[in-house]
């Protein structure tokens, strides 16, 4: 139990919090908590991999619950922000399963090729996109907290709004490249 896999052990911690947090009602000020639990969140991230990495500390434990961990965040915090309509059905739902969708065929892809004894690392634009995904989270929280308490008004708020759900329209396409980029290059594994 390394640093780095701590880190990771806390951010599945932080998410339950982060819920717990963003359907706190009687907390004013509920969804921004909810918003500063998911950037420390990705902070453990990018820590977690920097410091394995550089430290040389990477273990069997980490390539398993890591990306997990992220699939977790990100799928609870997208949960929260459909079901209280801050992303609109159906297009919140449509973007979840095409995010979840390219995750699991990533995994699957991966586990055919540890089958194998091949490595699939992550590549730049599964990164690119996985900034993308963050930012908008990040937009989408303050715009839920936004319909609560009025942070924002007026065309501030539709620009606001506007980059956000951009934001967010541009990681579902990266997300779906992503997936197209990860099947072509490994469709040698189907063979």
């Amino acid at each position: 139990m390394n640093i780095p896999n701590k880190l990771t052990f806390l951010r599945i911690f932080l998410i339950p919090v982060m819920m717990f947090f963003y359907l706190l009602d009687s907390f004013q000020f509920g969804k921004i908590v909810a918003a500063l639990i998911f950037i420390i969140a990705i902070i453990t991230d990018l820590l977690d991999g920097h410091i394995a990495r550089k430290y040389n500390m990477v273990t069997d434990l980490g390539k398993f619950l890591d990306p997990i961990a992220d699939k977790l965040l990100v799928t609870a915090s997208l949960l929260l922000l459909i079901t209280d309509g801050t992303i609109p059905a159906p297009y919140g739902v449509i973007a979840l399963f095409i995010i979840l969708s390219r995750d699991f065929i990533v995994g699957v892809l991966r586990q055919m090729a540890a089958t194998k004894r091949n490595v699939i690392a992550a590549d730049n634009l599964g990164k690119i996109k996985t900034l993308f995904q963050d930012i908008s989270i990040i937009f989408i929280f303050i715009m839920a907290y936004n319909n609560v308490g009025n942070l924002i008004s007026g065309l501030g708020k539709i620009i606001f709004n506007v980059t956000g759900f951009t934001l967010f329209f541009v990681s579902v396409v990266l997300t779906i490249i992503s997936g197209m980029n990860y099947i072509i290059k490994n469709k040698k594994l189907f063979k």
